[in-house]
């Protein structure tokens, strides 16, 4: 009886044990490896393109005749694993990857689960941090990524470089509420010169009619004299009637 039992407890947990191991994360299981290579593909988001190598774009409607030659997705990310952290994020969109020995490849993964995985790889401490905010960006299941890049940019924790990149990709977001959160990083005294010089950049990469009047605020009220250097030359590239204005003005005062 005893015997019995305990055959069926083993059965138990072998039938158990493949469950656990599907339970681990995603970032668990490519910090797993302590070195080597770790790949994994995941959906983009619409538009989202690429020649299978470094050219990576996200097509705009056609106003002519012309398309460029450009596969959709699916991302196909490298890391590149040394001492347990990642030190190299190589991003692909198209193409293929031909057999290597040695490499883990955790296959497609949901793209959800790719985005928090680059989310939570950014914010640790390694070479290869800057890098893992893009994959996130162009992944589908993105909305309001925005969000979480403007709480990286605010987190003094962070590497600078990484707080950069992620401000810089709050630029190209389309929701018009970030500009607002960017002007609040630019008045934040609290937060470095290098940090919020990124943050004029992003307004200047916002749709004109965001980012004029962003940049118009920066030029007349930044308690910073370089912050309003930096609008002023962002505001110069924008060949906009309120920009000429303003530097009529400024100008034309005694």
């Amino acid at each position: 009886m005893n015997t019995t039992h305990g055959a069926a407890l083993l059965l138990a947990a072998a039938l158990l044990a493949p469950a656990a191991g599907t339970a681990q994360s995603l970032e668990q299981r490519v910090l797993a490896t302590r070195k080597g290579t770790v790949r994994l593909s995941y959906a983009t988001k619409p538009g989202v393109c690429g020649n299978g190598e470094h050219g990576i774009s996200v097509r705009s409607d056609r106003e002519d005749d012309w398309e460029a030659s450009c596969e959709e997705g699916p991302a196909r990310v490298t890391l590149r694993m040394e001492d347990g952290e990642v030190v190299d994020v190589t991003t692909r969109v198209a193409g293929r990857w031909l057999p290597k020995e040695g490499v883990t490849d955790l296959g497609t993964v949901p793209a959800r689960d790719a985005v928090q995985l680059f989310l939570r790889l950014a914010r640790r401490d390694s070479n290869g941090a800057e890098d893992a905010i893009f994959p996130a960006i162009i992944a589908d299941s993105t909305r309001d990524l925005w969000r979480e890049l403007i709480a990286m940019a605010r987190a003094p924790k962070l590497r600078t470089d990484v707080r950069k990149s992620a401000l810089f990709w709050v630029g190209q977001e389309a929701a018009a509420a970030a500009t607002r959160d960017l002007q609040d990083v630019v008045g934040d005294d609290a937060i470095e010169r290098e940090v919020r010089e990124s943050a004029v950049f992003a307004l200047s990469q916002r749709p004109k009619d965001e980012a004029v009047p962003a940049l118009l605020q920066v030029a007349r009220t930044s308690r910073d004299p370089k912050l309003r250097k930096n609008a002023i030359f962002w505001l110069g590239q924008t060949d906009d009637a309120r920009a000429l204005a303003y530097f009529e003005d400024v100008l034309t005062k005694p």
